[in-house]
């Protein structure tokens, strides 16, 4: 019995299944000695120039570049502080924001947030008044290496409550708001952040060093304070956040995850490499990946490789064969690593054998005809299977255009634009194929031009014409007509101040616009850049406000149907080479049907030129546009923004801060200084006069556009007369004329969001200066 276990022992090591998987067993054993003795050769590397470092701090490990001393860092903006005072060890940035962790392979950081919250406590006193609790959250960014992920949502929690996010970029500021609303708890669903007690945006801006969140709460219905007495906001992790009902009653964190991306600097590797530190600016088996705007870059493993891709021997290879997952060697075929990749070979002792087992490892000749007959076949089928994807691929893509233009009422246009007796104001529609050799296929040196509603592109077409193509972001389909009604309107405006719109495209799933190419900027960049304002003397200035204001009076009343532009600001004002206005960009319009005089829309525009009244109410009207274009004029008079920093930490605007020197008689102390001269002194005070009257809180004691566009053409005609010239004005008359705005305005400025409740979900106000 003995005897026959052992020949059966014997007869199945000779089997050659067994041969092949010994040989296989053999080269596993040896291919694991030889990755054990790299791995051990890379740790001693990387031992020797971190001898001594330590790497973990509490619950989170410090991969290099990071570190807790300047000798086991890359460069200083990389070094952490270990904090033991609370009894359990936290990894700080140098202004003491807490790490949860760190990631060399996505180069990110997630760090602990503030919450901004807004609460009303329970009453006190026999007066039983409501105390309120405040606290907004700030966060400045380490350095210039660390910028905000994408991964990152704005978000704001709470009844009856709205919510600012702003940051600054290059000293100009980026602002988006959010409102919810709820009745009570039954409308709040958790997960669902939906405006009903939750609203959520992401952060599109990434490239700025400090932001600031602010919650506020309305409580005009008095029962949501019975299980909603806090509004909360704060910036979280996507995937980190998951909407509660109870968060409605109490939000029981006090700080939130956040993810920052970081890079490295040119200027750090090269001091990097002074101090001898690990090689710069990628380690072996690493690859370099720079960044979109060139401030810097960051390192990746290359294929086949993982770990610390920024030390010198950190990329190491991955073992395919180890893991059944990573390769595909069939069972007759055995596993080879290489250096970030891998091979199937063949036993050598199978080749010619045809033994079972060795099939798929034959190397005779009638297996290599068959295999070239095989390829050649393949090579041939591969080529028809090719034309015939290519040329339904083709046919596919022409019934998406076709679709595309049918969806985006292409065919109302058409017949629309059929029935026009002027050929000559007749919109064109151009084929996406046009627009994309226009623009040399999108290309990102062609773009003039980005805002809120999307991205405007420098292109030339067939017939060597300029053109501004702008691609929008949003599409609704909702208000396809109204959109059609609006191309067929606005291609008739034939207004020397208003920029002509040429046609538009239907073929892409957003419908492409394309306007006439003004050449010499915006009005903003031109009161707001040093070198430029100084050249923008008065008398340009009054000639671009009284065109723009023309243009605008066109609009309202000379338009076959009124037109409220609800967007006015410098920026959306071009100027070609001889300083005329153009007013551009109706992405926010709309047409005022015949007979009627306000519109109730979801509130839209900019902050700093928002109507206050149209902000409180909902209602759009004529004077919506006033008001905007007044803050225009206090512009050009002032030179200052419309909302600063300064401003926004005071709690106020441009225009509340121009009607507050007139108040206290100090216009001249405001006004731009190189545009003060004695000759037109009247004529500035005069302006200042009309601005205050366009700005007034209230739409009914603000004069209609035309009415404005009268009053500066009037103002451009008079004659000029030297500043102590009143023209029948005593200097008393003159100083309580710059003293009539009345204290109810500012109470209205400070009070009119605070005291109510906007009834859409969500809003976001662009405020990215297009």
């Amino acid at each position: 019995m003995m005897a026959n276990i052992h020949t059966v022992r014997y007869d199945t090591l000779l089997s050659p299944k067994m041969m092949i998987l010994g040989l296989h067993t053999m080269l596993c054993v040896t291919t694991l000695i030889l990755a054990t003795s790299s791995a051990v050769l890379a740790g001693d590397d990387q031992v020797e120039w971190s001898a001594g470092c330590v790497r973990r701090c509490g619950d989170v490990e410090i991969p290099y570049p990071f570190g807790l001393t300047h000798n086991c860092s890359l460069h200083a903006n990389f070094l952490l502080r270990c904090d033991n005072s609370s009894g359990q060890p936290i990894p700080l940035t140098s202004n003491n924001l807490t790490v949860t962790h760190i990631s060399t392979e996505q180069s990110e950081i997630s760090i602990l947030f503030d919450v901004a919250r807004d609460c009303y406590n329970e009453p006190v006193g026999e007066a039983g008044t409501l105390v309120k609790s405040k606290k907004s959250a700030t966060l400045t960014l380490p350095n210039i290496m660390f910028t905000m992920s994408p991964k990152n949502m704005f978000t704001v929690i709470g009844c009856e409550s709205y919510s600012y996010f702003t940051s600054f970029v290059n000293n100009q500021n980026e602002s988006i708001f959010l409102t919810t609303m709820c009745r009570s708890l039954y409308d709040v669903r958790s997960g669902v952040c939906n405006g009903l007690g939750c609203a959520q945006t992401p952060i599109v801006e990434t490239r700025f060093q400090n932001m600031t969140v602010e919650a506020h709460n309305s409580y005009i219905n008095n029962s949501t304070r019975d299980f909603n007495n806090c509004t909360y906001a704060f910036v979280v992790q996507q995937d980190q956040f998951n909407l509660s009902s109870d968060y409605i009653t109490n939000f029981p964190h006090q700080k939130v995850p956040l993810t920052l991306d970081w890079a490295l600097t040119h200027d750090t590797c090269l001091q990097a490499q002074q101090h001898h530190q690990p090689l710069c600016p990628c380690g072996g088996n690493a690859i370099r990946q720079d960044l979109a705007d060139g401030s810097g870059y960051y390192c990746l493993c290359k294929p086949g490789f993982q770990g610390n891709p920024y030390l010198p021997h950190g990329c190491q290879d991955i073992n395919e064969c180890d893991n059944p997952s990573l390769n595909n060697c069939s069972e007759t075929r055995y596993c080879v690593n290489k250096q970030g990749n891998y091979t199937c070979s063949c036993p050598t002792w199978f080749k010619g054998d045809g033994r079972k087992g060795g099939s798929g490892c034959k190397d005779q000749s009638p297996v290599i005809k068959a295999v070239i007959g095989l390829a050649v076949g393949f090579i041939t089928l591969l080529i028809s299977g090719t034309w015939m994807y290519l040329a339904f691929k083709k046919r596919k893509l022409i019934k998406l255009k076709e679709k595309f233009f049918q969806q985006n009422g292409g065919l109302i246009l058409q017949q629309q634009l059929s029935q026009q007796k002027d050929s000559n104001k007749m919109a064109q529609i151009f084929t996406e194929q046009e627009l994309r050799k226009a623009t040399h296929n999108y290309d990102e040196s062609t773009i003039i031009g980005k805002g809120g509603f999307g991205v405007v592109y420098k292109g030339i077409l067939g017939d060597n014409g300029i053109v501004a193509i702008k691609k929008s972001k949003i599409v609704d389909q909702k208000q396809i007509e109204e959109f059609i009604n609006e191309v067929v309107i606005l291609s008739q405006i034939n207004h020397r101040n208003v920029v002509k719109l040429l046609g538009c495209c239907l073929e892409t799933e957003v419908p492409l616009l394309v306007y006439e190419y003004v050449p010499n900027g915006n009005l903003f960049e031109h009161i707001h850049d040093e070198d430029k304002a100084y050249n923008l003397v008065w008398e340009t200035r009054l000639g671009i406000a009284a065109e723009t204001a023309g243009a605008l009076s066109y609009l309202h009343s000379a338009a076959s149907t009124p037109i409220i532009h609800r967007d006015v600001k410098s920026s959306n004002i071009l100027v070609n080479n001889s300083m005329t206005a153009k007013v551009s960009d109706f992405g926010a319009s709309r047409l005022i049907p015949l007979g009627q005089t306000r519109l109730a829309t979801t509130v839209q525009g900019t902050l700093g030129y928002l109507d206050p009244e149209y902000l409180v109410t909902n209602k759009l009207t004529e004077k919506s546009d006033v008001y905007s274009f007044g803050v225009v004029l206090v512009e050009l008079l002032t030179g200052q923004k419309a909302l600063s920093r300064k401003m926004v930490e005071e709690n106020i605007n441009l225009a509340m801060h121009f009607l507050s020197s007139l108040t206290e008689g100090r216009l001249y102390e405001i006004l731009y200084t190189h545009i003060m001269k004695e000759e037109n002194g009247e004529q500035i005070k005069q302006v200042a006069e009309l601005a205050k009257r366009c700005v007034s809180v209230k739409g009914e004691d603000r004069p209609t556009m035309k009415e404005v566009a009268m009053e500066l053409e009037g103002i451009r005609k008079t004659q000029k007369h030297p500043w102590v010239n009143n023209t029948g004005l005593n200097s008393e008359e003159t100083e309580s004329l710059l003293r009539e705005t009345s204290q109810t305005n500012k109470d209205y400025y400070s009070t009119s969001i605070s005291n109510t409740s906007i009834s859409n979900d969500a809003i976001t106000l662009d405020f990215s200066g297009r």
